[in-house]
């Protein structure tokens, strides 16, 4: 089935119910926790993207600063940082950086940022965001989404289509993020399994799009609407198929089902997103945290949970298996974030 024909079937369906899927065991009660998937001294971690190579080693590409802060250190100092262990559960230990701002008149200039690696056509393939002005009021609304390619997890690392760039806001101003005051960002690529590929992002209102493209390397051409039906903030979304379906797990930001755990979102097409179940829960269902003792580099320093943010799965033949997520709580009160590892329960 061809792009534009799947593009049509979703324009014909969007208008279905919308709501939470039936109560009962959700995507989020599959998971246990394992550990620490990356803990730098000196450095703020965040976006933690895991692949596995050919011999089974997990690599994670992971968005890091150097500091303690979150806020404002991603703007400008974010690099794209490679870890490299012997299987899902680590441990992790730092290899190369893979990607970092260039310094130059270029629009990634700034902040090489929450990246998503996959293996796709027997290439690694980097995905990240960025910028060319890490200051208000330009930034954040000239955040853009760029890709590399590499025969090897360790590099080196080619930008597609000479500096990278895949992904831009609309310059068509009837289409629902026509200069959007967040870019576009939080890249989140799907090999369509009828061929080609979808690219979902976020921007407008913190809502998810969509972009096809008949090739990985573009172009690719924006969906003229949203694809979830969201009204209240997500992010960070990862796309995957899920028993048949196409599925995005993002964050719940503003508590559509819970606030500060995640969403997961459920199509038949990949393109109209508007039943959803609980994606994961807060930090404290999973692991027992005493909250007057936690070190909180980002969100409100009074909050009564801990919350994951940007989740990444682990595929194994086709199913999530591991799922790491940064947080902006050390839930164990050390100076710097970092990363946590799930693993199914299945």
């Amino acid at each position: 089935m061809s792009i534009i024909r799947i593009f049509w079937i979703g324009f014909l369906t969007m208008f279905v119910s919308n709501g939470l899927i039936a109560q009962g065991k959700q995507f989020a009660d599959g998971w246990e926790y394992v550990g620490i998937a990356v803990s730098e001294p000196g450095y703020t971690v965040w976006g933690t993207s895991p692949v596995m190579d050919q011999e089974g080693k997990v690599h994670l590409f992971v968005a890091r600063w150097k500091g303690t802060t979150v806020e404002p250190g991603w703007r400008s100092g974010s690099e794209i940082a490679h870890y490299v262990g012997e299987g899902p559960e680590g441990p992790f230990v730092f290899s190369d950086v893979a990607i970092a701002g260039t310094g130059l008149d270029t629009w990634d200039r700034f902040g090489a940022h929450n990246p998503a690696i996959h293996f796709i056509n027997g290439k690694y393939v980097l995905l990240y965001i960025a910028n060319d002005n890490p200051k208000p009021p330009i930034h954040p609304s000239n955040q853009k989404i760029g890709m590399a390619v590499s025969e090897s997890p360790y590099g080196p690392w080619k930008k597609v289509n000479k500096d990278g760039l895949i992904l831009d806001v609309p310059k068509n101003p009837d289409y629902w993020n026509y200069k959007a005051t967040n870019g576009v960002n939080n890249p989140a690529l799907l090999k369509h399994p009828d061929g080609g590929y979808f690219l979902y992002f976020k921007s407008e209102k913190a809502r998810m799009g969509l972009a096809v493209s008949e090739n990985l390397k573009g172009p690719y051409v924006q969906l003229p609407f949203p694809v979830t039906s969201n009204e209240s903030n997500i992010e960070d979304g990862y796309a995957f198929m899920h028993e048949g379906k196409f599925a995005l797990l993002t964050t719940d930001n503003h508590g559509i089902i819970e606030e500060g755990g995640g969403l997961l979102w459920l199509s038949d097409d990949g393109i109209t997103f508007e039943k959803y179940e609980k994606g994961f829960h807060r930090i404290n269902a999973y692991l027992p945290i005493d909250m007057s003792k936690v070190a909180v580099h980002y969100g409100p320093k009074n909050r009564p949970y801990a919350k994951f943010e940007r989740p990444q799965l682990l595929m194994v033949e086709g199913k999530p298996q591991y799922l790491y997520l940064p947080s902006g709580t050390n839930v164990f009160g050390g100076d710097y974030t970092v990363s946590y590892i799930l693993k199914s329960k299945e």
